[in-house]
């Protein structure tokens, strides 16, 4: 469980990406998105019951004091009586009863802090000390101000998740985001509110990619370089859970920042523009921040062509915590004042979800393109996403050879979340788009149940909250503008579509 340095000897380099934005193409034979950590947390510990060799998790944080699964859930049950739920007490009770299983637990080292309150997740690794399959590292890996921010988990090398889900507290909720759970609470007792999230699970050689994604990350975090593992060749895949995609290939794309001698890695921002460019008909998006240079230029610049496409963001009424509300908040409000007044800037909305008169928090990142790309993983729509922290998202585009048939689940995992978040029947959702005319008249007209999206408006800031924004002090493009405000001209800089609006919208402010 020590943080040594890193050898540099032991670290093998991954391969470039095959195509701007995407690192790696690999083949699964099955692939389904988890939305919310009910659903995910109890398929996770079942195909974990099921490895026999290595269960390798990767993740920004990581809390053993969870319990995995409710009880009541139908994959939960054949297992509720051989084995703990608690998250610290099945780990050790897995390396206990798997004699050939090694576990590795890899979390961002400045989650270390954290542990001062958690005072039984020290006992969890006093605990796991003498099982010597078991080896927790924190990652301190990543130039100051950065942070390790990739949520994977792969499993013998045959099954493996990627997304927005970390297995720690305050992530568990159900799809019905009921105003109060008495299920929602943490180890300490106490009641949080509504969390949005997704993960997507996936089986096959995609697996083997993931693994080849993390253990560059354990060996750059100073780890023992893991030893070669051949891929199952028998299913780990959760008896019951349904597949949404079989027999595709999955694009995997990253974000690293420059630090010692590994290069920048920017694939995610090249991917973000290269979908929003492709757009036709409409995006949908789901992201816990909207304060993106980078990704709000390419929106523009699409709603600048003929016939754009219709956007619709969903995302959380307020980031969480007091300085993440104002290194994002605040530049939100400057970009998409800017987004509504480019052309053709009423086709593009942000939707903040309500169960009753409470915000449903939004930590899912998701982007759905025309029906034909789906893509999930750990960024945010945010500078840091795009340019700082590690990150690794995923993607099945339905356009490529081979994954044609791919089309009618994204479409129907677009129709499933309007439908969750709007409190409407998923099965009514085809005849209601085709009513409506859009995503956004839908989203009007069903205003008003308990369910609903709530039309974000941005609110007039304060001068010190406009520079804030404007200086992107708080969430820099990359690790040398970390302390350096208005780098580069800051969000609005000269030459650019946001610059050209911005200073226009400040001319009508003066008249």
């Amino acid at each position: 469980m020590s943080d040594e340095p890193v050898d540099p000897k032991n670290i093998t380099r991954l391969d470039e990406g095959v195509e701007p934005g995407v690192w790696r193409y690999a083949r699964a034979e099955r692939a389904t998105v988890m939305i919310d950590a009910a659903d995910y947390f109890a398929a996770m510990q079942a195909a974990m019951l099921e490895a026999r060799h290595r269960i390798f998790l990767v993740g920004w944080d990581f809390d053993t004091r969870i319990h995995l699964a409710d009880g009541r859930r139908w994959w939960q049950r054949a297992y509720s009586s051989k084995h703990p739920s608690r998250l610290g007490s099945f780990i050790a009770w897995l390396s206990r009863n798997r004699p050939t299983m090694e576990i590795r637990i890899l979390k961002w080292s400045f989650g270390v802090f954290k542990f001062a309150m958690r005072g039984s997740m020290w006992m969890d690794l006093v605990r796991w000390a003498p099982h010597r399959r078991i080896d927790f590292k924190f990652d301190s890996a990543h130039a100051v101000g950065c942070c390790h921010h990739q949520k994977i988990a792969v499993l013998d090398n045959r099954l493996a998740v990627c997304g927005g889900i970390d297995m720690t507290v305050k992530r568990w909720d159900t799809r019905e985001h009921k105003e109060v759970d008495e299920r929602r609470t943490t180890p300490r007792g106490e009641q949080y509110g509504p969390w949005h999230d997704a993960s997507m699970m996936m089986e096959g050689e995609i697996a083997e990619a993931l693994s080849e994604l993390g253990r560059d990350r354990w060996i750059k975090a100073g780890g023992v370089p893991l030893l070669p593992l051949k891929p199952r060749e028998d299913s780990l895949w959760p008896e019951g859970l349904r597949a949404g995609f079989e027999n595709v290939e999955i694009g995997i794309a990253r974000t690293c920042s420059a630090y010692r001698d590994w290069d920048e890695v920017t694939e995610i921002a090249e991917l973000f523009v290269n979908h929003i460019k492709r757009a036709q008909h409409h995006i949908y998006a789901e992201s816990q921040y909207f304060a993106s240079r980078v990704v709000t230029e390419a929106i523009m610049a699409r709603l600048d062509e003929d016939d754009p496409p219709e956007i619709v963001i969903v995302h959380p009424e307020h980031a969480d915590g007091w300085l993440e509300k104002q290194a994002m908040d605040h530049a939100r409000a400057e970009l998409v004042r800017c987004v509504e007044a480019a052309p053709n800037g009423d086709r593009f909305t942000i939707w903040c979800p309500q169960t009753g008169e409470t915000p449903i928090y939004v930590h899912a990142k998701i982007m759905i393109v025309d029906d034909q790309i789906l893509r999930i993983g750990s960024a945010n729509l945010n500078n840091r996403s795009l340019g700082l922290d590690s990150e690794c998202d995923v993607f099945i585009d339905s356009t490529r050879e081979g994954n044609g048939h791919a089309a009618d689940e994204i479409r129907r995992i677009r129709l499933s979340l309007l439908a969750e978040h709007c409190g409407l029947e998923e099965e009514a959702m085809p005849e209601l788009l085709d009513h409506h005319g859009s995503m956004a008249a839908l989203i009007e007209a069903s205003d008003g149940g308990a369910r609903k999206l709530k039309r974000y408006v941005a609110p007039e800031l304060e001068a010190v909250q406009e520079t804030i924004a404007r200086s992107q002090l708080l969430d820099p493009e990359n690790p040398e503008a970390m302390f350096e405000p208005f780098a580069e001209g800051g969000l609005f800089r000269k030459g650019t579509r946001l610059g050209r609006i911005r200073a226009r919208l400040r001319r009508k402010q003066k008249q």
